[in-house]
């Protein structure tokens, strides 16, 4: 693990505007959109900043780390933590992404109506290639203003999971104070509530 250093503020562009929607949608326009049939459940599109957003295809080593973390998580997980895969969390400032996954305090029956808010979330994680940069500083963002306190980078391009923590700040500027790195060869704890609950080791995800 590298050591503890300042996480990268949020630039204020946001990189995700290259494959966004032209005008601004309000969260309850968006879910009127998929009830109504306008957007497909499963379509490739999630909401930032009220922008809808199509999301980047996936390669094999994407899909290759999912289903390792797949399987750890749902191992790891403890009694009143829900691990959730590609699933949509709720946010404020009109953000509804699907992250690849997330630990929601809960069980299986607890989001049957709705999607997980800020204050039930413990952990988000996004396995990243081609979208490195949304997912590092645009998502980054986005979580860190929800109070997200801990989020995972699944860098599988340079073979890294970045750790974001002690989220600060509000809007665009929102962004997280510190970054810890863990190449191969280290385990990255798994953190809620502030305590270790599993490690999961980086060469297992990255293969």
């Amino acid at each position: 693990m590298s050591p503890t250093t300042p996480a990268t503020s949020a630039p204020p562009k946001r990189h995700y505007l290259a494959q966004s929607s032209f005008r601004r949608f309000t969260l309850g326009e968006y879910h009127k959109m998929i009830e109504t049939g306008v957007l497909i459940d499963g379509e490739p599109y999630e909401l930032l900043e009220g922008h809808l957003v199509h999301k980047m295809s996936r390669g094999s080593p994407h899909d290759s780390a999912l289903q390792v973390l797949t399987k750890r998580f749902v191992r790891l997980c403890p009694a009143g933590w829900e691990p959730r895969c590609q699933s949509a969390v709720t946010l404020a400032g009109d953000s509804e992404p699907e992250p690849d996954f997330v630990l929601a305090r809960g069980d299986e029956t607890t989001f049957r109506t709705r999607h997980p808010g800020p204050a039930e979330i413990g952990l988000v994680v996004e396995v990243s290639d081609s979208s490195l940069a949304v997912d590092r500083h645009d998502k980054g963002s986005i979580y860190a203003a929800n109070g997200i306190p801990v989020y995972w980078v699944v860098n599988v391009t340079d073979k890294v999971i970045e750790v974001y923590t002690q989220p600060a700040g509000t809007g665009d500027t929102a962004a997280y104070a510190t970054r810890n790195d863990y190449p191969v060869g280290t385990a990255v704890p798994i953190v809620l509530d502030g305590n270790a609950v599993g490690t999961i080791t980086v060469a297992e995800v990255m293969g």
